[in-house]
């Protein structure tokens, strides 16, 4: 059962309804790409099964339109336990990077106390391989908890071998043709977000994306092929973008753009 998620302003909110025609082509387009990929599927869920424990399908949390809460499906490609790890990594953030720059990189930066002094200003933690000074970590933990919506690490090591490759390629994301098919999502629109980044944009400026369907596939997926890493306000402007812009002939857009995204080799979204 879905449920709404809580906001500060509720009265600000739009209600969003999809039109009827988006509705028919979701579900057309749906059962048509789950009878041509089930092959795909059931190879997929045996490979997941032998690779490491767990389930095959992982599901979470995510708010969709109208800040309406939903699970969200995807084929497991972490190992189990993963999600209580992430607080751990929250130093690591790309978009935390990409917001602050190379200079609060903790793969790339040195801490400037350890550097004046010649040896550790605090004690050392070796995190995924890398070494850094508890009071770096503990700085750019902060950092991030402070200044960062969305969470993304490169080279994540929560992430299975098999599950780099099926999110390289992205068919961890093929499960969520079922909550397509349950009216959750569509197959275009602004992604779904876990409630802990969703919890951070029910200002006016951003709550703004919630009134588009949550989709599969979007307009942050097709720039991101064609810029790369893109920053919080980017991905944010392009959410807004899709909310006040979305129709049929952009929807055709977006689903031919994001063929290519599909081929390319990336990092884990």
């Amino acid at each position: 059962m879905r449920r709404r998620f809580r906001v500060d302003k509720p009265e600000t909110f739009v209600e969003f309804r999809l039109p009827p025609g988006k509705r028919i082509f979701d579900i057309v387009f749906t059962c048509f790409a789950l009878l041509l990929l089930s092959p795909v599927l059931l190879l997929i869920a045996i490979i997941i099964k032998i690779d490491s424990k767990g389930p095959v399908i992982y599901y979470s949390e995510r708010v969709g339109t109208g800040y309406e809460i939903f699970r969200f499906f995807k084929f497991r490609s972490m190992y189990q336990g993963s999600e209580e790890k992430r607080a751990s990594l929250s130093a690591f953030n790309q978009y935390l990077i990409n917001k602050h720059g190379k200079g609060d990189n903790p793969e790339e930066d040195q801490c400037p106390e350890c550097k004046r002094l010649g040896y550790p200003c605090s004690p050392t933690l070796y995190i995924d391989g890398n070494e850094i000074c508890e009071n770096l970590y503990l700085y750019k933990k902060r950092l991030h908890q402070s200044n960062a919506t969305f969470f993304k690490v490169k080279d994540d090591p929560r992430v299975t071998p098999v599950g780099r490759f099926i999110r390289r390629t992205n068919l961890d994301e093929l499960p969520q043709l079922f909550n397509v098919l349950k009216g959750d999502m569509s197959i275009v629109g602004n992604r779904p977000l876990p409630m802990y980044e969703a919890e951070m944009l029910t200002s006016d400026q951003w709550a703004l994306r919630f009134i588009a369907p949550a989709g599969i596939t979007g307009l942050w997926q097709v720039y991101y092929n064609k810029k790369g890493m893109l920053s919080e306000d980017e991905r944010k402007n392009l959410d807004n973008k899709y909310a006040l812009n979305a129709s049929a002939w952009v929807d055709i857009k977006v689903i031919l753009q994001t063929i290519p995204v599909i081929f390319k080799k990336k990092d884990n979204l």
